[in-house]
């Protein structure tokens, strides 16, 4: 691209090369493979998996219910290769499950949804007496409602009495699976099983654990139920950590972090001859509607079926971050195009520099989008917001350059419609934080959406609509104090979220400063 006389080519030849290193050393930074000790290998298998039969397509709400056993039959020779068991949750279209169990040599610890249906639970329950008795080869024990007391479906009088009424009736160990605190809560359920399961998810914990803790609270609540409940044997039967997802205080889902706990979890478990099931075989994209985007991502494996690097190799959070930077290096050379033939030697540094940001930041919010959109109005607002990011940085890149033709046509109808390119960046943040504050259990931080407007139209404000901009700025400010208090202070994601709010505050006030004319 020719520069102007009145910069040096050098200046702006500097520029590209420090903007391509910033884009190239992000997105690196963010999928560089991290190497851990391996947990499984041909010759050596771990215990049990958690296995729901669903393909990424599908969900237990489906009507008609209809699984597919061709997709069972691969799942199970997929899960041979790395364990000798796996757990299912309930009897309903698993039919054909102890038959593939068997071919593929893996052991069944199967397992009855008890709800507050007494008569779906009756179906249920004799589904698994049933199973349990015809296939004793490979039906190991059997699990009686699963979480049934922590949804407050059924009391504990009621699910102890399901418990003895099974255990009449079938030779195996019978057990009820459970988060760790409601064994605690309901001490009448531990003389009716023939040993305990139970549930330590860190991540989900009422104080969360930062990975470097988690498993430290897994061993200290493994022992205080080993002591309590002695003779009777503990299984951990759920643990693990989620890949993506929002920080819950210091506990961040990350591929690296699940692989970190995973791996670290079985070489304890192992050493201390703890019996256990790990959480889960595969990613489950339908969990992602009644737990926010984390609930879909605690996989071994992803929905299709991939492996994710948890148990063994090296492990990158961003796998794919080369696709990813292709996308922001295709957004780098369209800020450079649109900027054509700058106007000064700042401009000449600044526009490069402009183009490394915005492929950055859209291209992480391209990535955000992926793991935490799930419905279509939320992928109407992604496709929303990304349209403002291209909008904003064509407006920013205009503003640089040397216009002339096309170029200066373009940029007067963008700046006549600034303001409202501003306020629609206000709208969307004030949303957010309102969501954020108000009900944010569920809910990402969506900070990359925003830095670049915020930025833009902090360097260079612009006329605004006085009384509604005023509004969002007072909402946006207003909700960075609570929302941080509601994370707790150690939360990257909510400083980050609080930065880019302050940002925008700072932008919506410069904007209100400036007269029209």
């Amino acid at each position: 691209m020719p520069a102007t006389s009145r910069f040096p080519f050098l200046a702006y030849l500097f520029a590209c090369l420090l903007g391509l290193f910033a884009l190239g050393g992000f997105w690196y930074g963010l999928g560089k493979p991290v190497i851990l000790p391996d947990v499984a290998s041909a010759t050596h298998k771990l215990q049990c998996a958690s296995y729901t039969p669903f393909d990424k397509d599908q969900s237990p709400f489906d009507v008609p219910f209809k699984l597919r056993p061709e997709r069972m039959d691969a799942d199970l020779a997929l899960l041979a290769k790395s364990f000798e068991c796996i757990r299912t949750y309930s009897m309903t279209g698993l039919e054909a499950l102890p038959d593939l169990a068997r071919k593929h040599g893996l052991k069944l610890m199967i397992g009855a949804w008890v709800n507050s249906n007494p008569v779906d639970t009756e179906k249920e329950v004799d589904l698994l007496i049933s199973s349990a008795n015809a296939n004793a080869d490979v039906v190991t024990s059997v699990i009686v409602g699963n979480e049934t007391l922590l949804r407050k479906e059924v009391t504990g009088a009621q699910l102890a009495k399901l418990i003895n009424k099974v255990k009449s009736q079938v030779k195996q160990p019978v057990t009820y699976a459970d988060v760790w605190e409601f064994w605690l809560k309901h001490p009448e359920i531990a003389p009716a099983v023939d040993f305990l399961t139970i549930h330590l998810l860190p991540y989900w914990e009422d104080d969360p654990s930062n990975i470097d803790a988690a498993l430290q609270h897994v061993a200290e609540v493994r022992q205080v139920f080993g002591n309590k409940f002695a003779p009777k044997d503990v299984v951990i039967g759920e643990t693990g950590w989620p890949s993506e997802g929002r920080q819950r205080e210091t506990a961040l889902p990350s591929r690296v972090n699940e692989a970190k706990f995973i791996r670290g979890f079985v070489i304890m478990a192992e050493q201390q001859r703890w019996h256990y099931n790990l959480i889960e075989a595969f990613d489950q994209p339908w969990k992602r509607a009644s737990e926010g985007a984390v609930g879909g991502y605690w996989g071994l494996f992803d929905a299709d079926r991939q492996d994710k690097g948890v148990l063994a190799g090296p492990v990158s959070n961003v796998p794919y971050w080369s696709q990813w930077l292709a996308v922001g290096g295709l957004i780098f050379l369209g800020t450079l195009f649109l900027g054509g033939r700058v106007r000064t030697t700042r401009a000449a540094l600044v526009l490069p520099l402009l183009g490394a940001l915005a492929a950055c930041s859209i291209g992480a919010w391209g990535d955000l989008a992926r793991v935490t959109t799930r419905f279509a109005s939320e992928w109407l607002w992604v496709a929303l917001l990304t349209g403002l990011n291209l909008l904003v940085l064509a407006h920013a890149a205009l503003t640089l350059s040397a216009r002339t033709g096309w170029r200066e046509r373009a940029f007067n109808a963008l700046e006549r419609r600034a303001g409202w390119l501003v306020a629609a960046a206000g709208f969307a943040a004030a949303v957010m934080m309102l969501e954020l504050v108000l009900d944010p259990r569920y809910r990402s931080f969506p900070s990359v959406a925003f830095i670049l407007p915020a930025l833009v139209y902090l360097c260079r404000p612009v006329s605004v609509p006085r009384r509604e901009i005023a509004l969002l700025t007072f909402i946006i400010g207003a909700g960075i104090a609570p929302q941080l208090y509601q994370e707790g202070l150690q939360n990257q994601q909510a400083w980050g979220w609080a930065l880019v709010s302050v940002l925008m505050v700072a932008a919506l006030w410069r904007s209100l400063r400036v007269r029209k004319g």
